[in-house]
């Protein structure tokens, strides 16, 4: 199934119901068990994604590939194999290069490739016994907020098909809340992981850059992309981090909030956002606390969000030539930097015309460049570092983003709390986080009046992924459960 088409009248069976709620940890349990079949699951997620292929979230679905992978992970089962995420079909965004499935990072000039490896993290998945479902549609080259692509389709968000999806992993966090598949791969480099969980209302986790491996997946800059993860919750989301790291020891665990100590910074975070966001915000601090949590107002300065915004984005536009040409060598794509460039949409063009090629009026000089790695973005990480360190907090929250997702109509300018702003401000509170390089995870707070989601996002220090995990598990724990979309 590669074209996406509209939606179908075809209505869902209450099997299909039944399987779609079953999240990473609940389906490898029941196929562990033998309450289920690989094979049964995943012919009823294929259904599914049959049935809401209008939403566009995936590019690529091998139905003969995966049906075969399952039977596979049945006799395997049978024969008393045991692995963690055995029969557990899982999306991979079309950035992660797949053996023997199509890999395009959503553009036009690698329409057709297959590569012959995996990138290490689908190896690790496969390894734990996971199936590659399929490939997830994204902005072309990872590059947008919106979840719009030219060739394969916009991502519509499954909680209003006439919003957006979120990006640069859109077709990841549309999957997972539709239901269709219980997790996703994705990639962060500003916010493209955490944006779209925020706005397709699931669970998105950014680890600690450098901790996952990034070999086999289209880079944008080798300073700020990380590889991560959606899921339908943060037990899921701790599933899959503990499978790709392999990290020994045993996981952090908290029986409760009690104790632990939150930091926002209003001045930094809360300049800018609706007012439906701003609410739910004040209501989730007030149950953290009410749970048991510190919450505390912090301050990381007049010039925090200018330079984190100014020295995250130049770092994101520098890099992004010299990483994408060496990743198309160094894996045999069959493309250079420059066909890619010039097929790509008017609109992307334009921006790499102006900020990526070293010819373009807006490409960072070197000195500047060299300014940004050695004064600024240090500086960055000293004073988010320092939230953990001198502060003694546990996390840093904020809304993930400013506002609920906009229109697909108006996804490119449209306007939050009478200001008219474009679609780059959806990363405005993401960015911080990827310059810093520290952790991040988006977890749902509820919907706003039009049913559209809400998250908030927990930052933790940097390398403190598990214990970052393990708080927003008990903090998802204080928010209502999003209803399931098992309607559509």
């Amino acid at each position: 199934m590669n074209d996406q088409e509209a939606f179908t009248d075809i209505e869902p069976t209450s099997d299909e119901d039944s399987l779609a709620e079953l999240g990473v940890a609940a389906a490898a349990a029941a196929i562990r068990d033998g309450g289920i079949t690989s094979e049964a699951y995943t012919s009823a997620m294929l259904s599914r994604a049959r049935r809401l292929s209008g939403l566009n979230s995936f590019i690529t679905i091998d139905e003969s590939a995966v049906l075969a992978a399952a039977v596979e992970a049945d006799n395997a089962r049978a024969a008393g194999i045991v692995a963690p995420l055995l029969g557990v079909p899982v999306g991979v965004k079309d950035s992660y290069q797949t053996r023997g499935l199509r890999t395009t990072l959503g553009v036009k000039t690698l329409a057709q490739f297959v590569p012959e490896t995996d990138a290490d993290v689908v190896a690790a998945i496969k390894a734990a016994g996971g199936l590659v479902f399929g490939k997830n549609n994204l902005v072309e080259m990872s590059f947008g907020l919106t979840g719009h692509n030219q060739h394969h389709g916009q991502v519509k968000n499954p909680h209003a098909p006439d919003h957006v999806s979120g990006g640069s992993s859109s077709g990841s966090a549309a999957a997972v809340a539709a239901g269709i598949v219980p997790a996703a791969l994705g990639g962060d480099t500003v916010g493209s992981i955490r944006v779209p969980a925020s706005l397709c209302g699931v669970v998105g986790f950014k680890p600690t850059t450098g901790r996952w491996p990034r070999d086999g997946v289209a880079p944008i800059s080798h300073t700020l992309d990380t590889t991560g993860v959606f899921a339908r919750t943060v037990e899921d989301c701790m599933v899959v981090d503990q499978v790709v790291t392999n990290e020994a020891g045993s996981q952090p665990h908290r029986s409760d909030l009690k104790g632990a100590r939150l930091a926002y910074a209003p001045r930094q975070y809360l300049d800018l956002v609706d007012a439906e966001t701003m609410a739910q915000f004040e209501d989730a601090l007030l149950r953290l606390r009410d749970a048991g949590a510190e919450v505390e107002e912090v301050d990381l300065g007049d010039d925090f969000s200018e330079m984190a915004g100014r020295v995250t984005w130049d770092i994101f536009f520098r890099e992004t030539k010299e990483g994408v040409s060496e990743f198309l060598r160094r894996n045999e794509f069959p493309a250079s930097f420059e066909e890619i460039y010039r097929d790509l949409k008017p609109q992307l063009k334009d921006v790499w015309g102006h900020l990526v090629l070293p010819s373009g009026p807006g490409h960072l000089t070197e000195d500047a460049y060299r300014s940004a790695m050695s004064v600024d973005r240090p500086e960055i990480q000293r004073r988010l570092g320092d939230v953990f360190t001198l502060g003694g907090f546990d996390a840093l929250v904020f809304p993930t983003t400013p506002s609920a997702a906009p229109s697909i109509d108006q996804q490119w300018k449209f306007t939050i709390s009478g200001v008219e702003v474009d679609d780059l401000v959806l990363a405005k509170n993401t960015v911080p986080t990827s310059g810093a390089g520290i952790p991040g995870v988006s977890i749902p707070t509820g919907l706003n009046r039009s049913g559209l989601p809400i998250g908030i996002e927990f930052d933790g220090a940097h390398g403190h992924d598990r214990k970052l995990l393990d708080l927003a598990r008990q903090a998802e724990s204080v928010f209502e459960p999003l209803p399931a979309l098992l309607s559509h």
